[in-house]
């Protein structure tokens, strides 16, 4: 498995997300939102995963809603990469599949 997990120091689902992970002996790799966001291949791949834009944007992020005002996906995608804390955390990939807030009914699956 190569798990990354994109989320911020201050979220508590990507505490717990890191957690469920090392209890489980599963190495992964933690990146930081606030310094670094997705590339444009990451979150291509993840929006397939998750099935679009509606399950990937926080609604209570600051911005929010501001994507809504977009016309295009593409407008709000370019949004997205420019502001990473848009996204909802924690964001977990394994290849090609990706789970959106804090899923361990799903991670389970993947080992």
């Amino acid at each position: 498995m190569n798990i990354q997990i994109f989320g911020t120091t201050k979220s508590f689902d990507t505490k717990k997300a890191e957690r469920w992970f090392k209890e489980r002996g599963i190495r992964f790799q933690s990146i930081d939102l606030r310094q670094k966001g997705m590339s444009r291949g990451e979150l291509d791949s993840v929006l397939r995963a998750v099935g679009g834009l509606d399950a990937l944007v926080d609604p209570n992020a600051k911005d929010a809603a501001a994507l809504r005002y977009l016309a295009f996906e593409a407008d709000q995608i370019e949004k997205l990469l420019e502001n990473p804390l848009l996204l909802r955390t924690p964001v977990v990939r394994n290849g090609r599949q990706a789970t959106v807030g804090y899923c361990p009914d799903v991670w389970d699956k993947w080992e």
